[in-house]
């Protein structure tokens, strides 16, 4: 298994989206993560696992089926968006965000920024299937950032990004009404699963 810690390593940039039946391949271009990619690597693209399919000096290429563009918010990216590169996490690498698998498990909508002069203050949409795994000041992964839940309501949550995590990641330039994926702590989930068995599992997206 593949393992991500939401630390986004590097902000990469659609250079091409080619469509297919029931797929699409799509590059990236990414000059630090390909400098040390290998063919078969696991890369995320906003927060979504994809494996390396063709290399080249500065951009890889990945197969998207079908199913992550049903259910992710790749399919609506178009040539030039920014996106969040990281590779998979290494055994040496400091874990300085949270644990992710890179298995997107919805996607949400910024409803609202607000300014300060050292910080934003961001506000999704929460669907409802996820609600129950979102906690103030647990972590979630937007678009394949480790984040800290500052503030929580019953269809909502906030994020407060630091200038750092404004310049290095997409969500710097997120408009209002622009599309993320969220990933909920995979802990929640097994520990839902333990203390509630018979509870219906939340159906994944990637």
């Amino acid at each position: 298994m593949d393992v991500f810690t939401g630390l986004v390593q590097e902000l990469g940039t659609v250079e091409a989206m080619e469509p297919h039946a029931d797929a699409l391949r799509l590059s990236i271009r990414a000059p630090r993560t390909v400098a040390e990619a290998a063919l078969g690597d696991s890369i995320a693209i906003n927060g979504v696992c994809l494996t390396v399919a063709d290399l080249s000096a500065d951009t890889f290429c990945a197969d998207v089926m079908q199913e992550s563009l049903d259910r992710t918010a790749l399919g609506r990216l178009a040539e030039g968006d920014p996106v969040n590169v990281e590779p998979a996490l290494l055994p040496t690498t400091r874990l300085g965000g949270h644990i992710m698998q890179g298995h997107v498990d919805g996607t949400a909508t910024l409803q609202s920024r607000t300014n300060s002069e050292n910080w934003d203050v961001l506000r999704f949409s929460l669907p409802s299937e996820l609600s129950r795994y979102v906690v103030e000041k647990g972590s979630i992964a937007v678009s394949g950032t480790s984040l800290t839940v500052s503030a929580v309501g019953p269809d909502w949550f906030e994020v407060s990004l630091i200038p750092t995590t404004l310049r290095d990641t997409i969500h710097g330039a997120l408009p209002v009404g622009g599309e993320v994926n969220l990933e909920v702590d995979v802990l929640a989930k097994y520990v839902e699963k333990m203390l509630h068995p018979e509870a219906q599992p939340l159906e994944a997206k990637d």
